[in-house]
């Protein structure tokens, strides 16, 4: 099992959505090396969701892979932000997970709290100026991220969804 960190507004698509929805498709990643890590996910994987863009920004849940290598919909949707008229059905450029709830954490482990704990080589978001999206979490960070949120035993945590 990989880990990995998606990033998202709450005010564009929360942890409250995704607890709502159950399983989404997680779209509209536009940077190739987002996408590359977005290629090399695994069905089974877990992925902490962070919430940027908001005060104070962190991570804010965790969620696993249902569907990997995924075809983005909505590079082909004329009407959509992401749109790519460069992307085609027999040659899609972008791809995609599908994302399953896990659980909301009690408390928001805030980035300060990252910047803390870890450095910018151990954990990407903490390192200044790093605006992607996706990105992977080494296993001992994600082990000391479950720490932080009291989710210590993710296999239990799997068997409750």
């Amino acid at each position: 099992m990989n880990y990995w960190l998606l990033k998202s507004e709450p005010d564009v698509y929360g942890i409250t959505d995704l607890e709502r929805d159950r399983v989404t498709i997680w779209d509209g990643v536009r940077n190739y090396q987002a996408r590359n890590f977005l290629k090399s996910m695994q069905v089974g994987d877990l992925a902490f969701f962070y919430h940027s863009n908001t005060h104070p920004p962190g991570i804010v849940g965790l969620m696993q892979i249902v569907q990997a290598q995924a075809i983005d919909p909505s590079q082909f949707d004329p009407n959509s932000e992401y749109y790519d008229p460069k992307s085609t059905s027999t040659a899609p450029r972008w791809h995609t997970v599908k994302v399953e709830f896990v659980r909301t954490f009690s408390d928001l482990i805030s980035l300060a709290t990252l910047r803390e704990r870890f450095t910018p080589e151990q954990l990407l978001v903490v390192k200044q100026g790093n605006r992607l999206s996706v990105m992977p979490i080494l296993d001992l960070v994600a082990e000391q991220i479950l720490q932080l949120s009291g989710e210590i035993d993710v296999k239990s945590s799997l068997a409750e969804t």
